[in-house]
């Protein structure tokens, strides 16, 4: 068959786009352990469904560079997206390609965001966006401008929160505009290698900083510590584990298998002075190896995590009682806070799983802010669209279990309890020495004071327990724990049958 001359000529141009046009500079980036935006987008997206937008683009240097240099050395100006799909179902996919100019934004490659960001909208498709980089370009010189401070990308794809899933994956360094395009996406994965920062190493001496190197701006341990990163992974794992968060946000699995609910029965300590792990619980109560932990270094006395229940995706927080004691701090109000903003928005229900003193108290924890960062969770959770069933494990006190509850026992679609818990104002023994603070003052020898105090917690100890709370209709339904998988099913099934787990299409803050 004979190849007409204009479409040879398509063919060839075609052809340089690929990464077999430059197969030095692809062997120097597998060497220090990168992959091109090509092999990042090939590994998640379904063989063949990739749509390319753009991909004959070069950098705006025409004034600099030959035209053979800008096909040779500026393909698609840094940036490779387009649409696909993910296990059958519609996604957009964009990468910023280290190869051209280490991932920087160039001025065409803004357009090129901007058409995407456009496409996304409109289709309504979840979006992920491969994000490093070393920020903007200042060498593209055919595009006049000035203080190029009237580029629309970066506010174009900060309005899409709310209106698309968008999670944002850093393989290598991330530096400025390209850290923001990962700083305003809703999930942010990233593996180790990785270094995140507002400003790369010219930028720090350009401001008088000093000299630092870009691995130490800011490395993964310390962007986990924070909060900043979301989903830290090894680096062969970056791909497949940004395929799988996005699944959650690609609609149900069909094919799902529960685990055995019987170990949830004895799965809390009956003392509350023992602490103990509560990934058994989310993992036992989730369909099988569906969990995703999400910021598991940051404020880790409050879980957050995304997991499947019935095939349908739920976000799941609770209260880990190894980290103070479980107690609500000013960071776990804030993480917890933008969890449910984010699960509201997506259409996700979320199970709250309760087991805390309260919230943190004392002058340190008010030097943090607490009365304002805590009072978010409240907030959040006042909001929410998506149903939310609350399960008092054990200990379910003050306002930090109200918080957990989105302001109250009747907030949730349903709240439930496990044998043993208890409820209360506060935590019983400081409710005593709070309540009975005049009678315990005439208790002149300390020993029989305390006796005192003892014999009234354990009283109050009874009253408290979620038997009776039920019995006053507190709580919706005190359960064998290893019911709860089967009730939440039922509940999310019948508020998926009612339209009542599509998102609210509110944003979701960036912290």
């Amino acid at each position: 068959m004979t190849i007409r001359d204009d479409l040879l000529q398509v063919l060839a141009r075609r052809a340089l786009t690929e990464d077999g046009a430059r197969p030095e500079a692809v062997q120097r980036l597998h060497e220090r352990g990168g992959r091109t935006a090509r092999e990042h987008i090939a590994a998640v997206v379904d063989p063949g469904s990739f749509v390319e937008y753009g991909r004959f683009v070069t950098a705006a240097q025409t004034d600099r560079r030959s035209d053979d240099e800008l096909l040779d050395r500026t393909v698609a100006d840094g940036i490779v997206g387009g649409v696909a799909t993910v296990d059958g179902r519609s996604c957009a996919v964009l990468s910023y390609d280290y190869l051209v100019m280490a991932g920087t934004q160039g001025m065409r490659g803004h357009v090129k965001s901007d058409r995407l960001i456009d496409v996304i909208e409109r289709l309504r498709l979840p979006t992920l966006f491969f994000a490093a980089g070393g920020g903007g370009r200042p060498g593209d010189t055919d595009i006049p401008v000035v203080s190029a401070l009237d580029c629309t990308t970066f506010a174009a794809w900060a309005r899409l929160s709310g209106r698309v899933p968008r999670i944002a994956v850093v393989d290598d360094n991330c530096f400025a505009g390209n850290a923001v395009i990962a700083g305003c996406a809703d999930l942010i994965v990233a593996c180790d290698g990785s270094s995140l920062g507002m400003g790369g190493p010219a930028m720090i001496a350009g401001g008088g900083l000093g000299e630092v190197a870009a691995a130490d701006v800011g490395p993964l341990d310390v962007m986990t510590a924070n909060g900043v990163v979301d989903l830290a992974v090894e680096r062969d794992d970056v791909d497949a584990a940004a395929r799988d968060l996005l699944s959650y946000f690609l609609g149900p699995n069909e094919e799902w298998a529960a685990p055995d609910q019987a170990p949830l029965r004895d799965a809390v300590p009956e003392r509350e002075q023992v602490s103990y792990d509560p990934a058994p619980i989310v993992e036992t109560l989730c369909d099988d190896d569906t969990v995703t932990w999400l910021r598991p270094d940051f404020a880790p006395e409050l879980f957050t995590a995304l997991g499947r229940i019935e095939g349908r995706t739920v976000g799941l927080l609770g209260n880990d009682t190894r980290r103070v004691a479980g107690a609500i701090t000013a960071d776990a109000g804030d993480k917890a806070a933008r969890f449910l903003q984010l699960c509201d928005s997506a259409g996700f229900p979320v199970i709250s799983l309760v087991d805390t003193p309260g919230m943190m108290v004392g002058p340190e924890a008010e030097a943090s802010g607490m009365v304002r960062h805590a009072s978010r969770l409240l907030i959040a959770g006042a909001q929410l669209s998506v149903p939310l069933v609350g399960v008092v494990l054990r200990r379910g006190y003050g306002l930090g279990a109200q918080a957990m509850l989105g302001g109250s026992t009747r907030e949730p679609l349903m709240t439930l309890a496990w044998p043993g818990a208890h409820m209360g104002a506060m935590g019983l023994e400081g409710a005593v020495r709070l309540s009975m603070r005049a009678e315990l003052a005439k208790i002149a020898d300390e020993d029989e004071r305390e006796r005192t105090v003892a014999a009234l917690t354990a009283a109050m100890r009874e009253h408290s327990d979620v038997l009776n709370v039920a019995r006053h209709f507190e709580i919706d339904d005190v359960i064998d724990p290893a019911q709860t998988r089967g009730i939440v099913a039922r509940l999310l099934a019948a508020a998926a049958e009612r339209g009542r787990a599509a998102g609210s299409g509110r944003s979701v803050d960036a912290w």
